[in-house]
């Protein structure tokens, strides 16, 4: 009882401890501008909050109100839960914050329930606690969390899903809950289908008593859970999948999104320190059990489904990816069990020797787990460091600050009819919610659909950033014409010597705030006395 009593307050402490971080690291990505503060998502989240506008608006999850209807988002039950938010009087600069801290919230939860899944292999409480700390603690999971990316329920499904099913198999009864969860996980993003799968395959292989049964429901339900979806798609959008498969996954050699894929998870298990990278697989030398199995399937299943999507769009910023974090606690917990482990086999020759030594070996053992986090958040270099302590600007936030900045220039020299032509769409098109050209494809069918622009062959490893190299300056600018451009490159190699030319004859360069945009001749959505400069 007291041991119980003791372990409710420590994670109470702990919990506490990390909601305390995480509203100080939220604060830290919030900036003020023209005397508001704003709190702002990572760019592609706002995309998703842009459609979660127009479906609280009643227009639908589109783009443009009234205009073609094109899935660029990945995650229908993420976008419903930000709708929600978008149906009370919440100020623009405000409404992130709701969807930040829903994010920390499920951070939380998510520690709770690594604790548990933890306690099905030790009841060492320093392997426990570390657990959970490293895991909670753990910069790039919080980056993308709190700066509202939907990994952060997601990462809490599979946990869960996790649990349930060591459990499960412990005492012999079967369950639909593991596909329940991870079933709703697809409604959230629907390459959950992926962990969906592996613990299918796993409880199909590793519960013979119960394997028609696993057979069944688990392949009955994951086809229930991804045939809902492709209707809602087919019905809605006249597509079976969304707008963004086409821009990350055609029009791009096999071979380089696979080696590019390789090569990011290579570059995330060097800069986490290959040794520490290492250390969990250790743990197959001291036992391979079934349950220590479904954690390296999981956390593997989510690496192998990194290298085949290429990677993500954000390597350079370093540590777990999107897809690769949402194992990541298991690949934490593997740390922690296979360091006892070793710590276990080193000291046990020495045990007897004084009363005091398992004392130092405790000791021993969590300066070193602290030390691996500290290593694990060094993802890049000591940058990185002052990051996760909040110290030094947070990944993306600098960009959030800028975008926004450029969204409030714009709405000051446009009306509410005005058109604009974008290549980061999420946090410009959100506030100034005007009709958004995507030049980069996301919310447009046309150039997800084309080829990649990078070299061919071993040149394009380098250069394949999925969802960011595809473009058309020709079909959005000469075609749509906008009333204001933005972000357009002026190098005739990658915008084409016919757009600029266009350009340099039907635009004006104006100054607004000290941005300078193209603004079409003549366009009676321009504000043109509302300009700070006009360049003739």
């Amino acid at each position: 009882m007291k041991n119980k009593k003791t372990n409710r307050l420590i994670l109470i402490v702990l919990l506490l401890a990390y909601l305390i971080y995480a509203g100080y690291y939220i604060y830290q990505t919030s900036f003020v501008l023209e005397g508001t503060r704003y709190f702002v998502l990572n760019d592609d989240a706002m995309i998703s909050m842009r459609y979660a506008n127009n479906l609280a608006r009643g227009y639908g999850p589109v783009w443009n109100p009234g205009g073609e209807r094109v899935e660029g988002y990945t995650n229908p039950l993420w976008v419903l839960y930000m709708a929600f938010f978008h149906l009370f009087t919440i100020p623009a600069s405000k409404i992130s914050l709701t969807i930040q801290i829903t994010g920390a919230i499920l951070m939380a939860l998510n520690m709770v329930v690594v604790k548990k899944i933890t306690e099905q292999f030790t009841s060492h409480p320093i392997i426990v606690w570390a657990a959970v700390i490293i895991t909670g603690f753990y910069g790039p999971l919080n980056n993308w969390s709190l700066l509202g990316m939907e990994v952060s329920v997601l990462t809490l499904l599979i946990s869960l899903a996790v649990l349930k099913t060591i459990q499960l198999l412990k005492e012999g009864r079967f369950s639909v809950w593991p596909y329940l969860i991870l079933g709703i996980g697809t409604w959230v993003r629907v390459d959950m289908a992926v962990p969906f799968l592996a613990i299918l395959a796993f409880l199909f292989f590793a519960d013979p008593s119960n394997r028609k049964r696993h057979l069944y429901w688990g392949v009955g339900l994951f086809l229930g859970f991804l045939l809902s979806q492709t209707g809602f798609r087919l019905w809605y959008y006249g597509d079976a999948l969304p707008n963004t498969y086409y821009l990350k996954m055609t029009g791009v050699s096999f071979w380089i999104r696979i080696a590019k894929g390789l090569l990011s998870f290579i570059k995330f298990a060097w800069n986490m320190n290959w040794i520490i990278f290492l250390l969990p697989f250790t743990i197959l030398l001291f036992r391979r059990d079934k349950f220590i199995l479904i954690l390296l399937l999981i956390f593997f299943a989510q690496v192998a489904y990194s290298i085949y999507v290429g990677g993500d769009a954000w390597e350079h910023k370093g540590g777990s990816n999107r897809y690769i974090s949402l194992a990541i606690s298991q690949f934490f917990i593997l740390l922690c069990l296979a360091t006892e482990k070793i710590f276990e086999a080193i000291s046990a020759p020495i045990q007897k020797l004084s009363k005091r030594i398992p004392v130092f070996v405790n000791l021993a053992l969590a300066v070193f787990l602290f030390a691996c986090m500290v290593n694990i958040n060094a993802v890049i270099d000591l940058n990185s460091l002052k990051k996760w302590i909040g110290t030094a600007p947070i990944e993306f936030t600098v960009g959030n600050e800028l975008y926004t900045s450029i969204a409030l220039a714009i709405s000051k020299v446009t009306t509410e009819d005005a058109s604009i032509a974008v290549q980061a769409a999420g946090s410009i098109s959100y506030f100034t919610d005007l009709h958004t050209l995507d030049m980069w494809g996301k919310s447009d069918p046309v150039i997800a659909r084309q080829d990649v622009h990078i070299p061919a062959g071993l040149g394009g490893i380098s250069k394949f950033r999925p969802g960011h190299i595809k473009w058309d300056y020709h079909y959005s600018i000469v075609g749509h014409e906008p009333d204001i451009i933005i972000q357009m490159p002026r190098d005739p190699k990658i915008t084409g010597a016919d757009v600029l030319a266009f350009v340099e004859e039907h635009y004006t360069i104006i100054e607004i705030d000290e941005f300078t945009i193209q603004a079409k001749n003549d366009s009676p959505y321009v504000l043109w006395d509302a300009a700070d400069e006009i360049y003739e």
